[in-house]
């Protein structure tokens, strides 16, 4: 990724442009045959003498057409030099360069989102039945598996390859349209063609630059990915915290948490997801700043570009491969899930008790007054909840021991997560 948004790389693709321009306009009778040929076969620059230009003349693009007339020049054809950059403007090659780099990029993204939903995927058929207490507001709520946590980031990972997918294709266009957008010297036919050459659309209408909204949808597809990231990050922080410790980051031999506390194992790499995560959000605003600009163009935008492109693209890329290391590494302890969903001693199964109370015929008011009581009571003197409500004569009346086993059935609690399976993996998801 770090070579996509190199200079050497943003250079050949301009280059690129050029050429294309040159051979597509060759083709329209607008420049010489021979010209095009020529500057295919000798038409190259130099970084360095690029940036040495552009010190004297202010202007990378005039830097990168000089550079590349001298080559010309020293290559014997400078006469076939002055058909370069024929009747374009410096963001004809700026902005349909940088859609050639950004779908270089959105491919190792793709790869990228790939292969986190395969690890993700993996991991989730494997703890499919390791059950897990669910929490909401971080409290102990109702039963669920890990493998469901995990089929869950999968699904969503799934949406965020759909997004970014379109937010790619929707930046897959050129614009050869002039200072304004008007094909003030070169044709839609033009523009049509070199874009083609390139593997781009063309842009079907544009000032002098293709417009920012377009850039704003691609950043902001990058930031929901990162938060996605950080979302998964964040569920390890919690899951490894000491009175948890369901699941920890992979720790290495040799690996060392603190410099004063040689007990630590720290969930580092889950903090540095989500931090960067962060940079990746705030990237999006500023991409959203850039969709108004002056008129047909200012230039407000571009310094922006140059950094919250490249770094978006470098953090999101480096992101998912740290967070699919993550998920494939982790270190999952099943019997501590276990004795977490005991430690409020049945509580949790309070929502199936007022639910089967209802149907065999309490009031759904009585029913709940009744078990919220048991419940507060178990909270506060750290109580069985279960024995508490075997022992209730009320309920008693209306459960018998065998259907208030069932209300306290894990099995019954999560007897629907095969058809979730179905429902995210398709037929393989099958029990």
């Amino acid at each position: 990724m770090g070579r996509i948004w190199s200079d050497e790389n943003k250079f050949a693709t301009w280059l690129e442009v050029e050429l294309a321009a040159s051979e597509a306009l060759a083709e329209l009778g607008e420049v010489p045959a021979e010209a095009a040929r020529l500057l295919r076969e000798h038409a190259g620059f130099d970084v360095a003498r690029i940036d040495a230009i552009e010190a004297e003349v202010r202007h990378d693009v005039i830097a990168f057409t000089t550079c590349v007339a001298e080559r010309m020049a020293a290559a014997g054809h400078a006469e076939a030099s002055r058909w370069l950059h024929f009747g374009l403007t410096s963001n004809d090659v700026v902005d349909t360069a940088q859609a050639l780099r950004l779908q270089q990029a959105s491919a190792l993204i793709a790869a990228g989102l790939e292969a986190l939903q395969t690890v993700l995927k993996r991991r989730a058929f494997e703890f499919r039945h390791t059950v897990q207490i669910g929490r909401t507001h971080g409290v102990h709520a109702e039963p669920i598996t890990f493998g469901w946590k995990l089929a869950l980031w999968h699904e969503e990972i799934g949406r965020h390859r759909r997004r970014f997918a379109d937010a790619a294709e929707d930046l897959r266009v050129g614009k050869i349209s002039g200072a304004v957008g008007t094909f003030a010297h070169l044709g839609p036919d033009a523009e049509e063609r070199i874009c083609a050459r390139l593997g781009l659309k063309a842009a079907p209408i544009s000032t002098q630059v293709l417009q920012r909204d377009r850039h704003a949808a691609y950043l902001c597809a990058l930031a929901g990915i990162a938060a996605s990231l950080e979302k998964i990050a964040l569920e390890v922080r919690h899951l490894q915290r000491t009175e948890v410790r369901e699941a920890e980051e992979y720790f290495a031999k040799g690996q060392k948490g603190s410099s004063a506390m040689p007990h630590k194992r720290n969930p580092v790499l889950s903090e540095q997801i989500c931090g960067l995560a962060r940079v990746v959000r705030a990237n999006a605003m500023a991409g959203l700043e850039n969709v108004a600009l002056w008129h047909e163009r200012d230039i407000s935008h571009s310094s922006v570009e140059r950094v919250i492109l490249a770094d978006s693209l470098i953090l999101t890329d480096y992101l998912l491969a740290k967070t699919t290391w993550l998920v494939d590494k982790l270190l999952v302890y099943p019997e501590r899930m276990k004795r977490n969903i005991s430690l409020t001693r049945g509580l949790v199964f309070s929502g199936q008790l007022l639910l089967d109370l209802a149907a065999a015929g309490m009031l759904r008011e009585t029913a709940y007054r009744i078990v919220q009581g048991h419940a507060m009571r178990c909270w506060e003197e750290e109580g069985d909840f279960r024995a508490a409500v075997e022992a209730d004569p009320e309920i008693q009346a209306c459960l018998s021991p065998e259907k208030l086993a069932q209300t306290f059935s894990l099995e019954r609690q999560l007897r629907h997560v095969d058809a979730i399976f179905r429902r995210v993996f398709g037929p393989e998801g099958g029990a």
